[in-house]
């Protein structure tokens, strides 16, 4: 009978060692990783949940991700854009100088540096590749240089290198927009009035390099209207990339907070319950070896005493 009782105390006592050593385990694991559990089971009823509300936040981070990367680029685009802009405000204010003054002596050279800068604002490139040249990306958007090359083209629209291609971004599930601007549509106002004007300079009525005449001044005044820019249409683009990228980090904040409602562990409940395992094993230690010590007793007990 003793031995049936104590073979059952074993039992009962490595039974307990057992669920404290997993007890341990799991809080220690809680502690470091402060997760509840290392994976899906560990969730039970909650998982279905749980890998629902990763799946949507990986989604939204993506698209958050791509807003972010989006934002760059029309960063980079909007510069661009602008530098276009200030190259069209410069001749036009080269040509309201030159009618000012009644002089055309600066006004060619003023008019070439404008063209300069316009070309560099459409060659501009990000990540390698030229922002303004549609899907030709590895081709620079305009290969004009000087002011001869513009009457020198059969055509304006002959200047530009680019396709028809606009480039479109999801936003997220429901927006999408065009983020792309082609160089033919920033630059052939500017650049048809450059032409107009080096045309002119080189035709009968030229050159303007002097003393401007009523002709000249008359047809100077026409050009003004004509260098327009598209700074505003990626103004709108930027804006619209703001707002969304403002929702979806709502968005992201508020499910990382609802997954971390299902798997963050509880550190204090965690610590406690490593404490209550740690004592439970320390516990059972002592039980066990009481009973290896009544055990030993019981065998010396039961030897015969020598004559």
């Amino acid at each position: 009978m003793d031995r049936i009782s104590t073979a059952s105390a074993y039992a009962s006592v490595l039974t307990n060692l057992m669920q404290a050593e997993v007890a341990q385990t799991d809080a220690g694991n809680q502690l470091a990783s402060t997760e509840q559990a290392t994976d899906l089971q560990g969730y039970g009823g909650g998982a279905e949940a749980l890998t629902a509300l990763q799946s949507t936040t990986t989604q939204v981070t993506g698209y958050l991700n791509n807003t972010q990367n989006v934002a760059a680029k029309l960063s980079t685009q909007d510069s661009a854009l602008t530098e276009v802009a200030s190259a069209a405000t410069s001749a036009s204010t080269a040509i309201t100088q030159a009618l000012a003054a009644n002089s055309g002596t600066t006004l060619m050279s003023s008019l070439q540096d404008a063209l300069s800068s316009a070309v560099d604002g459409l060659n501009t490139t990000y990540n390698g590749e030229y922002l303004f040249s549609g899907g030709q990306v590895t081709t620079p958007a305009t290969s004009a240089t000087t002011l001869a090359d513009l009457t020198a083209a059969p055509s304006v629209g002959s200047l530009f290198n680019n396709d028809q291609r606009v480039t479109s971004t999801q936003l997220d599930s429901n927006t999408s927009i065009s983020t792309g601007v082609l160089a033919s549509d920033v630059g052939s106002p500017l650049f048809s009035a450059l032409q107009a004007i080096e045309a002119y300079n080189q035709g009968p009525n030229g050159p303007l390099s002097g003393t401007l005449t009523s002709t000249q001044a008359t047809f100077l005044s026409g050009q003004i209207a004509n260098l327009d820019d598209v700074v505003a249409q990626n103004g709108l683009a930027q804006s619209e990339v703001t707002s969304v990228q403002s929702s979806l980090t709502s968005q992201q904040t508020m499910l990382q907070g609802l997954v971390g409602n299902v798997t963050d562990a509880n550190l204090a409940q965690a610590s406690t319950n490593l404490q209550q395992a740690q004592l439970s094993i320390e516990a059972a230690g002592q039980v066990f070896q009481a009973l290896n010590n009544s055990s030993l007793l019981s065998s010396l007990g039961a030897v015969p005493a020598l004559a």
